[in-house]
């Protein structure tokens, strides 16, 4: 598995980690959920990002990895929202949230914390910019990040409080990047496979269905038309992001994802295809 530095933040992952959301499908059980972390540990993804509202997603990605040292693996997740008795985006929903998060991730701390999809209003709320500061100063956040696109996202990066960015980045959404990111930050990219909307089976999810939209849109060079997923992963892979999240309660896809950046980045002119086709639509990243 290729590892990098993410950015300055003194943090290095594998480049391609683990979304679990899917850890938090009722309909996967406890044994699955974890022989689907033990799986990937064994693949040598070392990055794992999760969030409290991905179900049983923390809590059984905490128990998989028990015995894992900090050193060893990066947890990353987010901050805001879903705290019993606490109003959401609150500084003291914040304080809570990450002591809530490092109990049920069983961790001594979270490597990287996002503020999750959050718009610039809250943003602009100092106490919740200074509960997630305390937080880093005292040693329970290695990172503090923020999850999100658009109008929230260019909020979060004027701030100079975010050293990472989880941001959509994929064949039909690149506006995020094309901006740029602040020097040094890290930049992790999600929705790397545009949740999949290259299969075009109508989709009802609307951000979904507006990637199928953008999709079929484009007259996509032969890489990308004979194998879109493998193509989409080194696309994100190796011209953007320091990592890119994975979302799959399935261990063979993951290890195809592993297996798909082991060709390495695509040929010059087929990203520059696909940077292109964007180019010329100028869609908007997808909050």
């Amino acid at each position: 598995m290729l590892t990098r530095a993410l950015g300055e933040t003194g943090l290095r992952g594998s480049v391609v980690g683990l979304g679990a959301g899917p850890l938090g499908d009722e309909r996967l059980d406890d044994a699955a959920a974890e022989r689907l972390v033990r799986g990937a540990l064994d693949l040598g993804v070392t990055l794992f990002d999760t969030a409290p509202s991905y179900g049983r997603s923390e809590e059984r990605l905490g128990r998989a990895l028990a015995g894992q040292s900090g050193g060893d693996v990066l947890v990353s997740t987010k901050l805001g929202y879903g705290v019993d008795g606490v109003e959401d985006w609150t500084g003291e929903c914040v304080r809570r949230g990450v002591d809530r998060a490092l109990g049920v991730l069983r961790r001594e701390r979270i490597d990287i914390a996002h503020l999750h999809s959050c718009g610039p209003e809250i943003l602009a709320r100092e106490e919740i910019r200074r509960a997630l500061e305390d937080a880093v100063r005292d040693g329970k956040v290695g990172v503090a990040a923020y999850s999100g696109d658009g109008d929230g996202l260019r909020a979060a990066k004027s701030l100079g409080l975010f050293r990472c960015f989880q941001v959509s980045h994929n064949l039909v959404d690149q506006e995020a990047c094309a901006e740029g990111m602040p020097d040094g930050a890290a930049v992790l990219g999600k929705r790397t496979l545009l949740n999949a909307a290259f299969v075009l089976q109508g989709a009802e999810r609307p951000d979904v269905a507006e990637y199928e939209r953008r999709f079929a849109a484009v007259e996509w060079p032969e890489l990308v038309r004979d194998r879109p997923a493998a193509a989409a992963l080194r696309f994100a892979a190796f011209g953007g992001p320091h990592a890119v999240l994975v979302g799959t309660s399935r261990l063979d896809n993951l290890a195809r994802a592993v297996e798909a950046l082991d060709e390495g980045p695509l040929p010059l002119e087929t990203r520059r295809a696909i940077e292109e086709a964007w180019g010329r639509a100028r869609w908007p990243g997808l909050i």
